[in-house]
């Protein structure tokens, strides 16, 4: 089980990063075109630098809804390997079987 500060960190970042996606999303397609003038770039660049940094997409960490390992993560299932073979060892997911030989 990973620490409950690194899983509630990782959901303060998840809900910052939705409030400030269309702002962001307007502030960087400001600074990417070319046909905006160079001081209105600019000024959307020096704006996007005040957002604050936890409110960016990639900030976001993928972790296991059940345990919040963050590594070895499959997107398919939001779990990790060791989470899913568990549950798929107790026949807790539909159409998983787990083989042995």
């Amino acid at each position: 089980m990973a620490k409950k500060s690194s899983i509630e960190k990782n959901e303060r970042r998840r809900k910052l990063s939705k409030k400030f996606l269309s702002r962001r999303s307007r502030l960087k397609a400001i600074a990417r075109d070319k046909n905006a003038t160079m001081e209105d770039r600019f000024a959307a660049a020096l704006k996007l630098a005040e957002l604050p940094r936890n409110g960016s997409q990639t900030r976001i960490r993928n972790r296991c809804e059940v345990t919040g390992r963050p590594r070895a993560f499959y997107r398919k299932l939001k779990m990790s390997r060791i989470a899913i073979r568990e549950l798929g060892s107790k026949g807790m997911i539909p159409g998983l079987v787990k083989s042995s030989w």
